[in-house]
């Protein structure tokens, strides 16, 4: 039980930060978080994820500027739906070589000592050292814990938002692409569920617009700017 509570709970923040911090704060500069807050999730990602933030957010502007073209990193409309829902994290990963398209999209993501000679340099090194605290802690199960956490973001951000989120589901406005919330509850996608609701207002951070949709991820937003750790900045 308790490897199943922490599962959860890390998975979780996972979510949060990338809903959060790299998608409605730095790629559309909806938020401004505290320093310490904006640095744990930083790091948070760097430990669960090895993402990097300037790719990630490159990717996610150029998905922005041509969304279901032939020129989007991740649209299942050229890519084809089983792939991009299972292979998403190999498109990232292919679009991320591309590093005139990332210093031109990601500009103005973090520059600092820590980005530069650690968190970008060594993106490895934060899952490995996960999975070896995950072993420590709960011995060969820490192993299959990691596998979960591994695939976690792959197969819900960049599979089913990506893919789901641009294949079916309902609409609450017309855009000019393939957007679709998938549910009205965002929840175990930290809210990113509510696609098509981005997409008809990608600078909002706050992804719900009918009064039975929920945000989860507006939900963690309201708690942090009640504690003054988080403001809009749109």
């Amino acid at each position: 039980m308790i490897e199943l509570i922490y599962l959860l709970v890390m998975t979780h923040i996972t979510i949060i930060s990338v809903t959060l911090f790299l998608h409605r704060g730095e790629a559309h500069r909806g938020i401004e978080f505290h320093p310490i807050l904006s640095h744990f999730m930083r790091f948070w990602l760097w430990l669960t994820t090895g993402m990097v933030t300037k790719d990630w957010v490159a990717i996610h502007r150029k998905h922005h500027s041509a969304t279901d073209q032939k020129e989007d990193p991740h649209s299942p409309h050229n890519e084809g739906i089983w792939r991009v829902l299972f292979k998403g994290a190999i498109l990232y990963h292919n679009a991320s070589k591309d590093k005139k398209m990332v210093n031109t999209y990601g500009a103005g993501t973090p520059d600092d000592w820590v980005e530069h000679n650690i968190y970008s340099s060594h993106s490895r090194l934060g899952v490995s050292l996960l999975l070896v605290f995950n072993v420590l802690v709960f011995g060969w199960w820490g192993l299959l814990i990691w596998a979960i956490q591994m695939i976690w973001i792959p197969f819900w951000a960049a599979g089913v938002v990506n893919g789901v989120g641009h294949w079916i589901g309902y609409r609450n406005g017309e855009t000019k692409e393939y957007s679709r919330n998938i549910v009205p509850w965002g929840i175990i996608i930290g809210g990113e569920e509510l696609h098509n609701n981005h997409h008809l207002e990608p600078a909002s951070a706050r992804l719900s617009k009918k009064w039975w949709e929920f945000d989860i991820g507006w939900m963690w937003l309201t708690i942090f700017r009640f504690f003054k750790l988080a403001k809009l900045t749109r």
